[in-house]
């Protein structure tokens, strides 16, 4: 009965979700607090207490028909305007509500934008490692997936490798920074560079090439490392956003799209864009968080437990002798692994410590940890890290474990 394209993806079934299952029955099994599960980017920061006490206001304040009633399938007009607002105030842009198109989260976000400019066989670029979903994102409408090889010393772009796959069915190129994966947080050269290489294809094959900056880990950055706001690199931006991370509303499925108008042909592209929400059967993004938003515009998660978890584990793990970049963003470790990465994510499970090994972001050879969990979890792994790192022979005698 299912559709032969969805037989790979089924047979293939993501390796988050696959681990984050498994996490599940162990601690059926063993005790939840004896498995130390790191699959899943589900954030344990709980959101700002002034989201609960919008959702209550609204419901007190605003008229019931309009809270749960349709709207424009772009969203509500003051919500578009008061976040282009937002936007405008930290990064110097000048956006205006119609630049606005309010999604089901960034996943949605992508899969309208995505469907509102590919056609059969056109090409989008992503950087390994990038989030799997790309490439089903992308073969939702028939494109094709070009993947640029790691750079595994920094985890910056492989700008020579980049400009040499860009080819005349190019159509868009998908960056995420801060990186899920590595955390990695991409430099102002960088996105300037990116910028410059995409001007001078355009050019040379007399096409459009957009440029999708997934954006959910925005506001999850450290050591006050800037995250530069991509549309000031290169006018054919489009941004892609999400409020999982950055107000902990994963679940709430709630984000939005930036179309500037410097973006070729941008009134076409964000009808388009609007119609193409509805065509997907998404309509319009729910009502109620779009007034929460509204209200909680300028809100921010608590960074500084996410940091408290980066630095404990970051500084263990290292000493332990895992090799590592320290993430400037994002919720993530991303090692390297002592051995092929799968047989390593399966020989952790014996110490019922899980994570998704790289291959499931085209980066074999180094596993993914989200420390997106309680900081006292990652007390209790650690020594079940340091007793995987002994028996790899990662490191020497050590005295004591935290």
């Amino acid at each position: 009965m299912i559709a032969d394209k969805m037989r790979p993806l089924v047979e293939n079934n993501s390796a988050i979700r696959a681990m984050f299952e498994e996490g599940k029955k162990m601690a059926a099994e063993y005790g939840a607090e004896n498995v130390y599960d790191f699959s899943l980017g589900n954030p344990n920061v709980p959101a700002p207490e002034a989201v609960k006490q919008a959702i209550l206001d609204i419901m007190n304040e605003e008229e019931s028909t309009m809270v749960h009633g349709y709207m424009s399938n772009a969203g509500f007009d003051d919500v578009r305007q008061g976040i282009a607002q937002s936007i405008n105030r930290r990064f110097g842009t000048h956006f205006h509500g119609g630049n606005l198109l309010m999604t089901v989260g960034a996943a949605s976000g992508l899969n309208v934008i995505l469907k509102t400019i590919l056609d059969p066989g056109d090409e989008v670029i992503v950087f390994a490692p990038y989030f799997m979903e790309y490439g089903s994102y992308v073969r939702n409408y028939d494109g094709v997936l070009s993947v640029v090889p790691p750079n595994t010393e920094t985890f910056q772009p492989n700008l020579l490798e980049f400009e040499s796959r860009i080819t005349n069915r190019t159509k868009a190129v998908i960056i995420n920074t801060p990186n899920n994966p590595t955390g990695v947080v991409y430099s102002s050269e960088t996105l300037r560079e990116i910028g410059t290489i995409l001007e001078r294809k355009e050019k040379e094959y007399g096409s459009s090439i957009l440029l999708i900056s997934d954006e959910p880990y925005r506001e999850l950055a450290y050591d006050g490392v800037e995250v530069p706001y991509v549309t000031l690199f290169y006018r054919n931006t489009v941004v892609c956003y999400s409020y999982s991370k950055s107000l902990s509303l994963p679940g709430e499925r709630i984000g939005y799209l930036v179309i500037p108008d410097e973006v070729e042909d941008s009134k076409a592209v964000i009808a388009a864009a609007s119609i193409s929400n509805r065509v997907l059967g998404c309509v319009n993004a729910p009502s109620l968080m779009q007034r929460v938003i509204l209200r909680c515009v300028d809100e921010k998660v608590n960074l500084s437990a996410y940091n408290k978890n980066r630095e404990l584990l970051y500084n263990s793990l290292t000493e332990y002798g895992f090799e590592c970049i320290k993430p400037e963003g994002a919720f993530y470790l991303f090692i390297k692994t002592p051995e092929d990465d799968k047989l390593f994510c399966e020989f952790c499970k014996k110490h019922r410590v899980l994570m998704v090994q790289g291959s499931a972001f085209a980066c074999p050879g180094y596993a993914r940890i989200a420390y997106c969990v309680s900081y006292e979890q990652i007390e209790r792994s650690l020594p079940a890290f340091h007793a995987i790192a002994q028996e790899y022979g990662l490191t020497a005698d050590r005295e004591g474990i935290r």
